[in-house]
């Protein structure tokens, strides 16, 4: 006989599978270290999914660093319901959006928990929210491949797989050869890889440098037998449009950066199509 949080477990287990029953396709953003624009690539993915006509949502599992708030231009929103059906934050009428950063008030404070409350709040986030019908729900997972990334790996029923993301230095490539290591030891599909950050364009002239080296990812993907889904530029403008948060699909945004993305779109829906 099951102890009574055996049995909470194996509920909460049941009510992710009836959520995610509902929903088209599951992707994973993940990258194996910080600062390579992981949370950047989520939610612009995120962005240009639903600019295609699609239900999207996007579930932001950075507890510790949820900066897709921001992003979405949806700070100092509050998530409302109950804590067995949360409602998501619709930022368009078709992308909804769940994040800690609209559960509390206190955006400036710290979130210090432990590895086994985090990964409840996340199972959390999977059951309890009022996902709906979706065709596609797109997870941001917090930087490395720690406890985070396990639980929801081994949580989601049937994703449809991961997006790495790296940048062009090798010190990036090395921990991205670790991220597609342990998508492929926890049965995660890797989708492909982008490369971020590949290249500056000039806000003057529109012409493109490469600062880091460009490339890499490619190479790297090619070397580990995964796709690679496409490189997006750096740009003066990117900062300022995610701050106010607006897409990088923007029409402010430089042609190179939209055209990269539309390309990593299609790259991707060609990549689960293969897969149906």
């Amino acid at each position: 006989m099951m102890n009574d949080q055996a049995q909470q477990y194996e509920q909460q287990t049941q009510k992710i599978a009836q959520r995610m029953d509902l929903v088209g396709h599951v992707i994973l953003v993940l990258s194996g270290k910080g600062g390579v624009g992981k949370s950047t690539v989520a939610a612009n993915l995120a962005y240009a999914l639903a600019e295609r006509g699609n239900r999207v949502g996007l579930m932001d599992a950075d507890l510790h660093g949820p900066t897709i708030p921001l992003m979405m231009g949806a700070s100092g929103e509050m998530a409302t319901g109950t804590p067995e059906s949360l409602q998501p934050v619709d930022v368009t009428p078709n992308l909804a959006v769940m994040s800690i950063g609209f559960l509390s008030p206190e955006h400036d404070q710290p979130t210090i928990w432990r590895g086994p409350l985090r990964g409840g709040v996340l199972r959390q986030f999977l059951g309890d929210v009022e996902w709906g019908a979706r065709d596609f729900l797109v997870i941001d997972l917090p930087p490395g491949t720690g406890d985070e990334p396990l639980t929801l790996a081994q949580s989601i029923p049937d994703p449809d797989g991961a997006i790495i993301v790296t940048t062009p230095q090798e010190a990036s490539l090395a921990d991205c050869r670790k991220a597609i290591n342990f998508a492929h030891k926890v049965g995660l599909r890797v989708l492909g890889v982008v490369e971020n950050m590949s290249g500056f364009v000039c806000p003057h002239c529109g012409e493109r440098t490469d600062v880091f080296s460009t490339g890499g990812g490619e190479a790297m993907a090619r070397q580990m037998k995964v796709p690679f889904l496409g490189r997006v530029p750096l740009a003066a403008e990117i900062v300022a449009l995610s701050d106010a948060g607006r897409p990088l699909t923007d029409a402010d945004a430089p042609a190179a950066v939209r055209e990269a993305w539309a390309e990593i779109v299609d790259a991707l829906t060609e990549q689960i199509r293969g897969s149906e």
